[in-house]
């Protein structure tokens, strides 16, 4: 059994349905990891200002951790590094130490900048905080300045591990950073407060980069500093990830005015954004994240090869399974919402006030998650592709619709009233003290929608018609997931009689008797339609993965 697990840990993996899977079980383990993060953060501190500083610390980091992925983005590193080393491996090692040395420099020197600015950027960040929020804020934010330095660096040896299909490894590095976040709630966090919770996080960016490093050794693509850099290699990668690097940058930039906003609302309405999008990010990172990762190096190697048809049916296979597996799961959040949230946060300092603000804005996220897992998708095959620049403008039209989206109905949510009840009412938190908040992901969904829409339509100028290959899997399972809701939504009701739902195993096994019985419904719905995706993924989960054949052990170059 432990060799079978060694030679899963170096192994390449073959086809999408197989990678995604190994993907999406990590994903899962983490996620779960991830649930226990939370739920410790939510159960000591509750939705309120201790949640709101340590969640607000993240926002400088992450849009510094943007700007670097001008030069360690995985999407444009793996085409580069691909075409490097089907000359000779020895370019691919040159090319991955330009990289890296041009990488340390500038977050170096980004690094100190940023450090001392950061008491300027914090009353940008967080307006609405009291001066003492502010100056734990500045201590939490200049500490988290370590990880978008670690976390680029893990990007780095992650574009040569899934160049090789070393998908396994690639997964479990994203596990370990949960686990040192955990570590540093459980053992730091009571000796010196939040400072610990932020420096777990810096141990979990430590051990996402070295779980990567056996591999790298294993390949011989270890890379190292040096002073005399190729510089036209450089910028040709900074002039291709820029637009990328623009993308995300944007992302990071509405979410620093969505914190803005949300500091000068009722405290603990930055803790429930976040919470609650982290509880949708769940099944985003699973299915889309999961089959985009996966797909990204084959779509990649076909464009290059000039193989357009085969490189459009590939899209369009992983289009087919993100909808096939995104569209009940988004049903069956917005069912049991209620009980996902008071099992995953509910004890402690999390209060009943939290527990259905956090549903109810977990609901409004779920709506949007096709789409989220869609925007993965479409903004890799761009990228496979070399078109940068579409997406970018797709964000930035997505992005201003976001922040004049939630600037115009802050100032007229308590003008129009009937649009206030009608969302309070429809979400079960009527004159519920902070509702306002909900303004927050409503808006952010509404924006993802259309930023798919978009650029699905955009692709299928460039690259050809998809909708009528996708259109009666769209149709399948979205009749067989309302039929799931319908079953699941019922269930509860019938089983709040058996179960005592003033319990935490009561509501635990209320949710889940009710989404088994949901999923069962919906399984044989699409059994009876004989639903292809559905043979796909039955047929690729019998297949076992310690026996799939090794495409190309430690190869020097790629066929």
């Amino acid at each position: 059994m432990v060799k079978k697990l060694l030679q899963l840990f170096h192994q390449e993996l073959g086809g999408l349905h197989r990678a995604a899977i190994v993907l999406a079980a990590s994903s899962s383990v983490s996620a779960i990891l991830g649930f226990v993060r939370d739920r410790l953060l939510a159960g000591t501190f509750g939705a309120g200002q201790s949640l709101d500083i340590y969640y607000t610390a993240f926002k400088i980091p992450d849009l510094l951790y943007a700007v670097s992925l001008s030069l360690v983005s995985v999407t444009v590193l793996i085409p580069f590094f691909l075409e490097k080393i089907s000359v000779s491996p020895e370019k691919g090692r040159d090319f991955l130490n330009n990289i890296f040395s041009a990488f340390l420099l500038a977050m170096l020197f980004l690094i100190a900048v940023v450090f001392f600015a950061i008491p300027y950027l914090s009353d940008v960040i967080a307006p609405g905080f009291s001066d003492e929020a502010r100056q734990q804020l500045i201590v939490l934010t200049r500490v988290l300045l370590l990880s978008p330095f670690l976390l680029g660096l893990a990007n780095l040896l992650s574009s040569v591990v899934q160049s090789f299909n070393r998908f396994f490894v690639y997964a479990l590095s994203a596990v370990f950073y949960n686990v040192g976040i955990i570590f540093g709630i459980l053992f730091f966090l009571p000796k010196i407060g939040l400072l610990g919770i932020t420096l777990g996080v810096i141990l979990g960016a430590v051990m996402q980069v070295c779980v990567q490093m056996p591999s790298i050794v294993k390949l011989g693509f270890i890379p190292k500093f040096k002073l005399r850099m190729n510089f036209l290699e450089i910028w040709q990668t900074i002039k291709l990830s820029l637009p990328r690097t623009l993308g995300l940058s944007l992302n990071q930039i509405v979410f620093i005015f969505i914190t803005a906003t949300a500091s000068f609302l009722a405290s603990g309405s930055i803790a429930v954004f976040n919470l609650s999008f982290n509880l949708q990010s769940v099944p985003l990172t699973v299915v889309g994240v999961s089959y985009s990762v996966a797909a990204f190096p084959t779509l990649a190697r076909l464009f290059v090869a000039n193989q357009k048809e085969k490189f459009l049916n590939q899209t369009i296979i992983a289009m087919r399974q993100i909808i096939f597996w995104s569209i009940p799961v988004s049903i069956l959040l917005i069912v049991l919402r209620a009980q996902i949230v008071r099992v995953i946060f509910g004890y402690g300092q999390f209060d009943w006030r939290d527990t259905r603000l956090t549903a109810a804005s977990l609901a409004l996220f779920a709506f949007s998650i096709t789409s989220q897992a869609l925007v993965v998708l479409f903004v890799r095959a761009f990228y496979a592709a070399g078109k940068t620049m579409k997406p970018v403008i797709v964000n930035v039209i997505s992005s201003g619709f976001i922040v004049l989206g939630i600037f115009i109905s802050m100032k007229l949510i308590n003008v129009f009233s009937s649009f206030k009840n009608f969302l309070e009412t429809g979400l079960r938190v009527k004159d519920m003290a902070g509702s306002e908040m909900l303004i927050l992901p409503l808006i952010f969904s509404l924006g993802m929608i259309f930023n798919a829409a978009f650029l699905v339509k955009i692709f299928q100028k460039e690259f050809g018609e998809i909708w009528s290959s996708v259109k009666w899997t769209l149709f399948q399972v979205m009749a067989a997931s309302i039929l799931m809701g319908v079953v699941t939504y019922f269930s509860l009701s019938v089983l709040d009689k058996i179960f005592n739902i003033k319990t935490f195993a009561g509501i635990f096994f209320q949710g889940l008797v009710s989404g088994i019985f949901g999923l069962g419904v919906w399984y044989l719905a699409l059994c009876s339609a004989k639903n292809k995706e559905l043979r796909e993924i039955t047929a690729s989960l019998k297949q076992r993965f310690w026996k799939t054949p090794i495409i190309a052990s430690e190869p020097e170059e790629l066929p």
